[in-house]
């Protein structure tokens, strides 16, 4: 099954507020919200995908408390983009001084773009629209981030002003300067 995407406007043009509670009253949903408006609703991932993205979550998550420059997000996370959009990548992470110069509301959706963010492509997405939705993330702020593509075996690399670079079933990945020293073993993600 594929994502859902539905066009609201301009019967309904949801508010932040109000597209926050829409998440709050169906949790058992995952839903997204594009820069247009639209509302995308997806479906769960199958257990082998949740598997490898409950691997890729817990290796960030033990890299950021061993770093302690910044806090590690799960695929739950809600984010408002600059441009409107509100976003859920798979994984994220920004840097604690950002989210302290904000001082925002922990209970709602973290207003700002990540700093990292990884995408891990489940069985019933679409290429074309999470490469799209990458580039929102470079456009929107994002200074590094990663497209796993389990079924070409490849991985995506996303890097503000630069070209995207593939690499063919690579065994690991650099935080390069945006995390530094963090490595993520693909053992058990990718392969």
């Amino acid at each position: 099954m594929t994502a859902l995407i539905l066009n609201l406007r301009p019967a309904i043009d949801l508010t932040d507020e109000q597209f926050f509670q829409l998440c709050q009253n169906n949790r058992d949903l995952r839903l997204e919200r594009t820069a247009n408006g639209e509302l995308i609703i997806m479906p769960p991932t199958g257990w082998e995908s949740g598997n490898r993205n409950a691997k890729l979550t817990a290796r960030l998550e033990l890299w950021t408390e061993a770093d302690g420059t910044g806090l590690a997000f799960d695929s739950s996370t809600g984010f408002k983009l600059p441009n409107g959009a509100n976003r859920s990548p798979d994984a994220s992470w920004v840097r604690k001084e950002r989210i302290e110069a904000l001082n925002p509301d922990p209970a709602k959706f973290l207003p700002m773009a990540p700093d990292f963010v990884v995408e891990l492509r489940s069985a019933s997405d679409s290429l074309e629209i999470l490469q799209q939705k990458m580039q929102e993330y470079i456009g929107c702020g994002v200074r590094l981030g990663w497209l796993i593509d389990i079924q070409n075996q490849q991985v995506e690399i996303y890097r503000v002003g630069q070209k995207v670079e593939v690499l063919e079933s690579p065994l690991s990945l650099s935080g390069e300067d945006v995390l530094p020293g963090f490595v993520l073993e693909l053992k058990g993600i990718l392969s």
